[in-house]
């Protein structure tokens, strides 16, 4: 009645503290008896460190000794016929439990034949393996516990059987081969041993195969029968190293002639193999050790033609060793030369498009001077094509090109050949997108050179109609001009200036061309056009190149008809006819320049340095004109020099700093600009009192 009491009034008095002190879900449990209850930590008191330390090896050390003696079955002793067979009968069943269980596991059929092979039960044990390869047929591990199972019981001919079953069902298996030949020699059977091995060799077996049949007769004396098996080994594998195992075989009996047939018959034959070097370098040893330094020498030559340049490097050092023991000063340098070619055929194959090493390779082979190999190697170089059609890859490419003609032309002498190097280079050229004129000027001037003046032309004129530029007009006309063909040298320059208008250089040696002909009509209309030409892409640079067009038309005007004047009569000369033309001619000169001027003032004058330099040649000209000249007109136009500063921009928009530059200011923008008449002003001023200062 208390117990009741006291749970009840527990459980209606305080509703807040019944769940915590039991959960439905854990029955009769409180969460007290579930908790998991962790040791309290210990606090270290004393944390130095004690005075005997433990090692890792001494703890594992004792945890050795300590360990329990493993407990093995207490051995079985059999002593009754009906228990072995009780024993035997239980064993069989549990190893046929396993075969059954795991059939595949060649490792579970060899423990059963073994334990039938301990008891003494070979049919047993034969039987097992004969079941084991109805499974496994195909492991050659299998074949062999076989057969070694049948030798070590003596039962030769069943191992026989076995091995010649197993050679028959993998004969790709040199290990059964092995171990079968390794038997029949153990027991003495050496024909049994030649009969196995033919066998072999019937399935045209490795390398080692071959050796171990040389092998195998060598140990018994046959000398004949090694040799001719080293013929069908040739036959087989005709590799270099085959050829110089059969030629140290040779040698080592004696027989150098043989030896070098064998090394002569493997040159022809793999000449052009791959490991050919390891060959040609076997073979110069050779007769370096019968003392034939000659055949060595020719034998190092005809390979290092043969053998590509990046498969010799071993080739180029054994010869360049042999002429330093052997050789002489002149064969030294040859194979110095041969090591450089090395190292150059290295670095072109590395990178082709690596012109400077072309260069380099190609004066090393001009310096042997042997034609064919010269040629050979600019081949080789100009078929390197750069793989983008932009000049600046082309720049360096086509002086191979250049050197390539030249060699023809100067040393090789070759004409023809000559002409087809231009002609071919020419056609590679996409002059659609960039030329090249010191090719085209080239191939002209050799032309030339073989008086050929009519292919000459030709090249100059499809270089003028596939790919114009400045060089090829000056030297076209140079040569027309040299030859006094005066109508041909118009043509050119009409054609320069309608290719391009803008260049003064064109204008002013067509003018001069006329004048030097004294065709002044023809000049002045020149004159006339090349001042009257727009601005074009550069304008800066366009209008400074007029300025001095006009300077010299103007030149031009005023000393036109006055080429003989210096052989006139002093009575003549003071004739007023005579200063009348003198005066017109001085009018016409002015009237060039105000043109000028008024162009420069009006259409451009933002070009304020290019007036400038207008008015300064106006300026002497006035003044060359002596007492008919005036002065006045062009010092009224005069600008004044002013410094000012202006800001350096970056790429960011912002400002860098100031930069002081020369601003001119004409007297009519005084004008136009009354603001600067303060400025006007004080410029006054300041001369003024820089006057006062000097008094």
């Amino acid at each position: 009645m208390a117990l009741t009491n006291r749970s009840g009034g527990g459980g209606a008095g305080d509703p807040s503290k019944a769940p915590s002190a039991s959960d439905p879900s854990l029955g009769f449990l409180t969460k007290r008896d579930t908790e998991v209850k962790l040791p309290r930590a210990t606090r270290v008191k004393n944390k130095t460190p004690a005075s005997i330390q433990i090692t890792a090896e001494q703890i594992l050390r004792e945890a050795r000794e300590r360990q329990e003696p493993e407990i093995r079955p207490p051995k079985q002793k059999i002593t009754d016929t009906h228990e072995l067979s009780e024993y035997r009968l239980r064993k069989r069943k549990e190893f046929e439990d396993v075969i059954r269980r795991v059939r595949w596991s060649v490792s579970a059929w060899v423990k059963y034949a073994r334990w039938e092979e301990q008891q003494l039960d070979f049919a047993r044990a034969r039987s097992v393996y004969e079941r084991a390869l109805d499974v496994a047929h195909r492991d050659h591990t299998l074949w062999l516990k076989y057969a070694e199972f049948e030798m070590r019981n003596r039962f030769v001919n069943h191992a026989r059987n076995v091995w010649d079953r197993a050679v028959s069902l993998l004969p790709r298996v040199d290990q059964l081969w092995y171990k079968y030949i390794h038997m029949e020699e153990l027991l003495g059977a050496v024909a049994n041993a030649r009969q196995v091995f033919e066998r072999w060799m019937a399935w045209r077996p490795d390398i080692a195969g071959w050796n171990s049949y040389i092998k195998f007769e060598l140990r018994y004396g046959e000398v004949e029968r090694a040799r001719a098996i080293y013929e069908r080994f040739v036959a087989e594998h005709p590799r270099p190293d085959t050829f110089i195992r059969y030629a140290k075989f040779e040698m080592k009996r004696g027989e150098v002639e043989r030896a070098r047939r064998v090394y002569e018959r493997a040159a022809d034959l793999l000449a052009d193999d791959e490991d050919a070097e390891v060959l040609f370098v076997a073979f110069a040893e050779f007769e370096e050790r019968c003392r034939e330094v000659e055949r060595a020498r020719a034998i190092y030559k005809y390979a290092l033609d043969r053998v590509p340049k990046g498969r010799a490097e071993e080739l180029y050092r054994k010869f360049l060793a042999f002429e330093k023991q052997f050789g002489d000063c002149e064969g030294i340098e040859d194979a110095i030369v041969g090591k450089r070619r090395f190292q150059y055929e290295d670095e072109v194959r590395k990178n082709p498009l690596n012109y400077d090493s072309w260069f380099d390779y190609i004066r090393l082979e001009e310096s042997v001077g042997n034609k064919e190999r010269i040629r050979e190697v600019y081949e080789r170089a100009i078929a390197n094509v750069p793989p983008a059609e932009e000049k600046r890859y082309w720049q360096r490419y086509i002086y191979l090109w250049i050197n390539y003609a030249l060699y023809e032309e100067l040393d090789a002498q070759d004409v023809e050949r000559t002409r087809e190097v231009y002609k071919e280079c020419l056609k590679l050229i996409p002059h659609k997108k960039f030329t090249f004129a010191k090719i085209w000027l080239m191939a002209a001037q050799f032309e030339i050179r073989q008086r050929n003046l009519k292919a000459a032309r030709q090249i100059l004129g499809n270089a003028i109609g596939m790919a114009p530029k400045g060089k090829i007009f000056k030297k076209y006309i140079e040569i027309e001009l040299y030859l006094g063909n005066f109508d041909r040298c118009r043509t050119l320059y009409e054609k320069y200036i309608e290719w391009s208008p803008a260049n003064c250089y064109a204008w002013r040696k067509y003018a001069e061309l006329e004048k030097n002909l004294s065709e002044t009509d023809r000049a002045r209309s020149i004159y006339e056009l090349a001042i009257a030409q727009p601005a074009l892409d550069t304008p800066e640079v366009l209008w400074k190149v007029f300025v001095l067009a006009v300077a010299l038309y103007a030149e031009f005007e005023a000393s036109a008809g006055l080429s003989g004047e210096d052989s006139e009569s002093e009575e003549k000369k003071n004739e007023v006819g005579y200063q009348e033309l003198h005066l017109e001619r001085v009018r016409k000169c002015r009237a060039v320049f105000e043109r000028a001027f008024d162009y420069f003032r009006t259409s451009a004058p933002e070009l304020k340095e290019e007036r400038a330099m207008l008015l300064e040649e106006w300026l002497n000209k006035e003044v060359s004109f002596g007492d008919l000249g005036d002065v006045s007109l062009v010092q009224k136009n005069a600008p004044r020099k002013v410094k000012r500063k202006r800001p350096i921009p970056t790429e960011d928009g912002s400002t860098l700093g100031y930069e002081e530059y020369i601003d001119y200011i004409f007297p009519d923008e005084v004008t136009l600009a009354p603001n600067l008449k303060i400025l006007e002003a004080a410029y006054k001023w300041k001369k003024q009192k820089t006057g006062d200062d000097d008094e």
